[in-house]
């Protein structure tokens, strides 16, 4: 299986070739709170309106806001939204556009007009001219995207039936990445898919499945056997189909694979296809498995239905979802260096938190532990564990000590709910650190008394309180490693 984990970094190295129908899409924002008077409609008050590049041009767009590079071929007309398309695509780091102009041709154009209070697409007004484009352009498509293809790790066609994908730009891309061994992921249109024989994962939704092999398509079963047949009639290695909340279904060399979508607040599904296809394509490039693939764009549909218009998302949102929190802690909750410690505090007392802070050794975690840290949590919004170093355990424990190295007691510490950060600190005592937090919650166990807490003048004299946590009997980290040490009996 695919190590996300490691893994996910490198799709800054990949490049991705996305060919497909070119778009502009315009989002109209604004309050609805009366209907005109001249007819039974709603009037929308517009407070703003954003302009972005759409259709296949959105499957660019999530490219590289996942760091991937993308060589884009499109097709624009000699009008002003082709300039305007033109314009905003060049505004992308790291899209390499290769734009086609069709004299004559009018370039699609949308508008959205949205509800903002209610998140509710009120109306869509479509330009457009679908039509074939003319064997000339076809020429000139296929020409650079074979020339392109040699610096791309996998191909994405992204067919919006307005044109610009004909069977005959189809077919040459096809049969170019076969020969030298790309990935071809295609999101597919109408009914018709013998155009996209030979491509390596077809991408239909459940409705465009049924309609493409005349079936129902409805249970996981006949989602399961529909796709099967497509990707037989089509030699696919594989197909997955989108089904909405019902999550999505893979069919490919073993038994088919269905994952449930993540439960998240759906606020606009624009264009979540487009993020599908983007991250299918990137983790191919990465030479990801079909189920690893299917997995990473299950997460990012996730994230970006979560968002307004036509969304992408980051590689760190993508990890985010698809990692455990655990897994994330370390990078997220460890401190090092402290002025990255300052960047957080300026960022809680901005928000006007109640930040805590306990300290010790923990090196070997036990209920003692987490008890005292739980406590210190529910007296704060945010908790500093101050974390002894190697160094300064040994000078204060004695030799052998620490068991486990500052790494790992850090990690365990952050896989912990109750802990927002955790600070290593190279001195015997905390009081440096605890001057550099200034926390209002200073937290202890009850073998200390208040006066023999370290820092505790500092935080009284901030008007800060401390507070002491009764200890679980018997749990003591210095007589779990004698226990281990001494002989057996």
């Amino acid at each position: 299986m695919f190590d996300f984990d490691k893994h996910l970094t490198d799709l800054a190295e990949q490049t991705v070739l996305c060919i497909g129908d070119l778009m502009l899409d315009e989002f109209v924002y604004g309050e609805v709170t009366r209907i005109s008077p001249e007819a039974p409609t709603p009037v929308i008050a517009v407070k703003r309106s954003e302009l972005m590049v759409g259709g296949a041009g959105n499957v660019a767009r999530n490219l590289v806001s996942l760091g991937t590079a993308c060589i884009f071929v499109g097709v624009i007309g000699d009008d002003q939204t082709g300039s305007e398309l033109k314009k905003e695509l060049a505004k992308i780091p790291r899209i390499d556009a290769h734009l086609v102009a069709a004299t004559g041709r009018r370039t699609t154009r949308k508008v959205r007009f949205v509800s903002e209070h209610h998140s509710a697409h009120l109306l869509r007004a479509d330009w457009e001219a679908a039509s074939p484009i003319d064997s000339k352009i076809e020429e000139a498509l296929i020409a650079h995207a074979t020339m392109a293809m040699p610096k791309a790790g996998a191909i994405v066609l992204s067919d919006y039936a307005k044109g610009a994908l004909t069977p005959r730009v189809i077919r040459a891309v096809i049969d170019a990445a076969n020969k030298v061994g790309k990935p071809v992921v295609v999101d597919p249109k109408g009914r018709d898919y013998s155009i996209y024989c030979g491509a390596t994962l077809i991408t239909p939704n459940r409705q465009e499945l049924a309609d493409a092999t005349g079936s129902l398509a409805q249970t996981d079963d006949q989602v399961a056997t529909a796709a099967v047949e497509l990707g037989r009639a089509l030699g696919a290695k594989a197909v997955l189909v989108t089904r909405s909340e019902a999550g999505m279904t893979l069919v490919g060399e073993g038994a088919p694979i269905h994952v449930p979508a993540y439960p998240v607040r759906v606020r606009d599904v624009s264009g979540a296809g487009d993020t599908v296809v983007a991250v299918l394509a990137a983790m191919l490039a990465m030479r990801a498995d079909f189920e690893s693939a299917m997995r990473a764009a299950n997460a990012a549909a996730a994230v970006v239905v979560g968002k307004r218009g036509t969304a992408t998302l980051s590689a760190a949102e993508l990890r985010s979802r698809i990692l455990p929190a655990a897994s994330l802690a370390p990078e997220e909750k460890i401190v090092f260096d402290w002025a990255l410690l300052d960047e957080h505090m300026a960022q809680w007392r901005k928000l006007g938190l109640r930040v805590g802070f306990t300290n010790g050794c923990f090196d070997l975690l036990h209920p003692g532990h987490v008890k005292l840290l739980a406590g210190a949590r529910a007296a704060c919004d945010r908790l500093v564990v101050g974390l002894n170093g190697d160094a300064s355990v040994t000078r204060l424990k004695g030799a052998g000590r620490p068991v486990q190295p500052v790494q790992s007691r850090a990690e365990v510490l952050a896989a912990l709910e109750a802990v927002d950060l955790v600070v290593v600190f190279d001195e015997d005592t905390p009081e440096k650190l605890i001057a550099r937090v200034k926390p209002t919650v200073l937290v202890k166990g009850s073998d200390y008394k208040r006066e023999d807490v370290v820092g505790h003048a500092i935080v009284e004299a901030l008007g800060g309180e401390v507070i002491l946590i009764d200890l679980v009997p018997g749990q003591s980290t210095s007589a779990m490693v004698e226990r281990t040490r001494a002989p057996k009996k």
